[in-house]
């Protein structure tokens, strides 16, 4: 029997710009989005984004608090993907793992990237909640 795929991505700022990733493998082959994965077994949610931010791009997170869970259905493949505000912490943006591709972009760049309508909606919504950690001084809230 198919089941959904467990898999936890992130939106990591540093500053106002967000990291993305441009997948070299399937699912999504040259297209721009989160760093995100997988989740192994025995391994927690916020332990597996904060792997695959470091296996696909060298860079280390702090994890603010969960945005969302968005379903990602195409032709053959199901993944339910808990999605993470993120801080940048460490590291110099170099792709890994599947990405081809990793760096920072700042908010204007990010229409031409022709990014999913998804992972558009969570990086507005991971701003929020980053700019409300900061205004109100929770810092991490996982």
């Amino acid at each position: 029997m198919i089941r959904p795929v467990a898999a936890a991505g992130a939106v990591v700022f540093r500053g106002d710009d967000v990291l993305l990733i441009r997948r070299g493998g399937a699912p999504l082959k040259g297209s721009w989005s989160l760093p995100g994965g997988k989740i192994e077994f025995g391994e927690t949610a916020i332990e597996a984004v904060a792997r695959e931010v470091r296996e696909e791009t060298g860079c280390e997170i702090e994890v603010i608090g969960l945005i969302d869970v968005v379903d990602r259905i195409d032709p053959g493949s199901h993944y339910v993907l808990a999605d993470y505000a993120a801080r940048w912490i460490s590291g110099e943006p170099r792709p890994g793992d599947d990405a081809d591709r990793a760096r920072f972009f700042a908010p204007d760049a990010l229409a031409p990237l022709d990014l999913w309508s998804e992972t558009v909606r969570v990086i507005a919504q991971a701003r929020r909640i980053l700019h409300e950690s900061v205004r109100d001084g929770s810092g991490s809230r996982r």
